[in-house]
């Protein structure tokens, strides 16, 4: 299997697991800076040159022998199960994407019609009931999570535990990981660990942000999105997120972890 969504600069100082709505744009242009001293022009999602990525046949074998070897440092980074929901659907479900056009084609009017979630328009400003759809999605997103129907799951939506977790079944092991919510400080921590061949300054980092300004804003605070219903199908979903990852179930506003990761229950949990 390998390693997919992991990424290394190419001076072999950092090796990092993407997960989904967790930062990523922001940690790649940072690693893409910390190698070259200029950040990547465009998302850096599309790069093909001056970092590894799994994707890129030929940076298979460095990120191979990398992790496999545990002589780079390795890190990753999460966010708030009931945050990173939310985001995946008013950017994937109800955003408009960087070419203009809807996530997936004809994911949106699918779901229009077999789960009557509705998302509005630019035309009409977005005006739709963001509760009752999300709620609609969220039943959406575990179809597909636990019967993989209508379609297979989103790497968007699906448990960051998941995407953690291959990293360390192949053989890696994470000497960090951080929260989105304490993203300076946990990203600061990694570079004091690494030495890389240009200084970054993680306060001046501008935010990469590749779905802000395309979809509708966020009306309500978290708690509102979630009645019983759709924290029971939230717990079903993320249960292994809350928990590995030390996020607060039984306060949806409450965004920060209660504790910081613990590194040897994640490998230990995640390892099969």
């Amino acid at each position: 299997m390998g390693f997919p969504g992991t990424w290394m600069t190419e001076s072999q100082s950092m090796v990092y697991r993407v997960v989904p709505k967790c930062a990523c744009s922001t940690i790649g242009q940072i690693m893409f800076y910390s190698d070259h001293g200029r950040y990547f022009d465009g998302d850096i999602h599309d790069a093909t040159a001056g970092i590894h990525k799994w994707a890129i046949e030929a940076s298979h074998a460095p990120i191979e022998n990398a992790v496999r070897g545990r002589q780079v440092y390795a890190f990753t980074c999460v966010r708030n199960p009931y945050a990173r929901i939310l985001s995946s659907f008013f950017d994937k479900i109800a955003g408009i994407q960087r070419n203009g056009k809807r996530y997936r084609g004809n994911l949106v009017p699918q779901l229009a019609q077999k789960y009557g979630i509705k998302v509005g328009s630019p035309e009409d400003n977005f005006d739709f009931d963001q509760i009752a759809s999300f709620r609609r999605f969220l039943l959406f997103a575990r179809d597909t999570i636990r019967w993989r129907r209508p379609m297979e799951p989103d790497i968007h939506w699906s448990a960051m535990s998941g995407h953690i977790g291959t990293f360390i079944a192949n053989g890696g092991r994470y000497n960090r990981i951080f929260f989105t919510e304490k993203f300076n400080e946990g990203m600061q921590a990694v570079l004091d660990d690494v030495t890389t061949p240009v200084a970054v300054d993680v306060n001046a980092v501008p935010k990469f942000n590749e779905s802000e300004g395309h979809g509708p804003k966020r009306l309500h605070k978290v708690s509102d999105y979630f009645d019983d219903l759709s924290r029971h199908l939230i717990w079903e979903i993320y249960r292994k997120d809350f928990q590995l990852f030390k996020y607060d179930f039984d306060d949806p506003d409450n965004k920060l972890p209660k504790s910081e990761v613990d590194l040897d229950e994640v490998h230990a949990k995640l390892s099969a």
